[in-house]
């Protein structure tokens, strides 16, 4: 087996262009020309375009014919529509079709009966058209590209909607599949999807293109992992919320990554942990506008400040598990986290007290055919052991910045400017780069308004 810990020794890039960036035809020829100016790029990781993967994920439900109709019809639409702009229109509209009829033959399948194998097999559809679409249009813009099926490479377990990569295979199979056509063509693939053992596809989950992006860089020593989207670089908040909100030209791993687990869409959680263990930088940018430039996540950076951002990240859910069996006992925290554990649940905030525990469940973007992260076999089993409460529409509100611990008169300067608000949970203490507040989520936009007014 090859080395697994490649360091970046490769004068190749590697870019990831989210849904919104491939779009339309306008959007893909935006990024086509990207890579026609960056001869450095030799690996392109694509989302679906967007709309397309919350269409295939509503057919996965299992409506009903004509609510069926309905979206398969928007979604021939959407990928058409680029098709029509093409100029070998005839040869690729026979490859989409095929995969649109697979589309229509598993909705059919789903409205029979529905499963998380099913979900993924029919979500993984719209990485594949997105992909085969940009291959042809690179190819008629001159350069030389080649389709490739990342889940070649991309093996996974079997935890279908959330599946988590083998890091060795991924490696070996990247470096002696991938590897070798670097200095001949562009290799375009998926971002979000991968293959079981037994052959199944799966998804690493929403947003998941990012670590992709970021697994096959690290696999073959790229120089860079580039992160084009619709937004030139990450601010200071989501300048939706706040306008005044400004750019970071440059960020440390440890405050990007923080900002990520918090909310900030801009890139996905995971996606740092590769680039961090390879030294290799992240540079995050906006295809409709390259020559605005972007922020560059790297190592560490010079004088880095005490605030660096807000983050904001809304479908919270609050646990609250209540028993006097937790005065003084041992390891009842322990059966908690195995019950949670055996359910694939990930806990994110955690706060205890002697007789009960408050902790954060995050469900953005759950996938599963269920559509809930609390099922009735996790909720029965937890309430065998202790009185439960669950509290849902809540948002976590995280200010990040650097040393956070240290600072002097904190909690009067953030909390003074809050006092007209309900403060649900806070978590402080176990991260020198973070400050949690979970709020209710109608509020939640006021708040971090308020927060970025006083320590901006």
């Amino acid at each position: 087996m090859k080395d697994n810990t490649a360091t970046p020794s490769s004068p190749f890039t590697i870019a990831k262009f989210g849904g919104t960036s491939v779009a339309n035809f306008a959007a893909m020829e935006k990024c086509a020309d990207i890579i026609l100016k960056q001869k450095s790029v030799r690996v392109v990781v694509l989302s679906a375009s967007a709309g397309i993967t919350n269409l295939l994920i509503e057919l996965a439900t299992g409506v009903d014919a004509t609510q069926r109709a309905a979206l398969l019809a928007q979604v021939r639409d959407i990928e058409y529509a680029i098709i029509n702009q093409l100029s070998q229109a005839e040869i690729i509209s026979q490859e989409i079709n095929r995969l649109l009829d697979n589309i229509e033959m598993l909705s059919e399948a789903a409205a029979l009966a529905t499963s998380d194998a099913l979900t993924d097999e029919l979500v993984s559809h719209g990485e594949l058209m997105s992909t085969l679409l940009f291959v042809e249009l690179l190819r008629e813009k001159g350069i030389s590209a080649d389709w490739f099926d990342v889940r070649k490479v991309m093996k996974t377990n079997d935890l279908f909607c959330h599946a988590e990569p083998d890091m060795a295979q991924l490696t070996e199979l990247t470096q002696s599949l991938i590897q070798p056509r670097l200095t001949e063509t562009v290799i375009v693939t998926q971002g979000f999807i991968g293959q079981e053992p037994k052959g199944k596809t799966t998804t690493l989950g929403r947003g998941g293109s990012d670590y992709t992006a970021a697994l096959i860089g690290e696999a073959l020593g790229m120089s860079r992992v580039d992160i084009w989207t619709d937004v030139p670089g990450i601010y200071s908040t989501d300048p939706r919320i706040v306008p005044q909100a400004h750019r970071i030209d440059h960020i440390a791993f440890d405050e990007a990554a923080e900002m990520a687990t918090f909310g900030a869409k801009i890139l996905h959680p995971a996606t740092l942990l590769p680039a961090v263990r390879s030294g290799i930088p992240v540079f995050v940018g906006s295809s409709k506008a390259p020559e605005e430039g972007g922020t560059l996540v790297c190592a560490q950076t010079d004088n880095p400040p005490v605030f660096r951002a807000i983050a904001l990240r809304r479908n919270q859910t609050l646990l609250t598990l209540h028993s006097l069996k937790m005065l003084h006992a041992r390891g009842f925290l322990a059966e908690i986290f195995t019950i949670l554990s055996r359910h694939h649940i990930s806990v994110d905030v955690i706060t205890t007290s002697e007789v009960s525990i408050a902790l954060t469940l995050d469900t953005t973007g759950t996938t599963s055919s269920s559509g809930s992260l609390l099922t009735n076999a996790l909720l029965t089993e937890l309430s065998a052991l202790c009185r439960v409460e669950v509290e849902e529409d809540l948002a976590l509100v995280a200010i990040i910045g650097n040393s956070l611990s240290q600072v002097n008169g904190l909690g009067s300067q953030i909390f003074g400017t809050l006092e007209d608000y309900n403060i649900r949970m806070i978590s402080h203490g176990a991260s020198t780069h973070n400050l949690c507040l979970l709020v209710d989520g109608k509020d939640a936009d006021n708040i971090v308004r308020k927060l970025h007014d006083t320590l901006f």
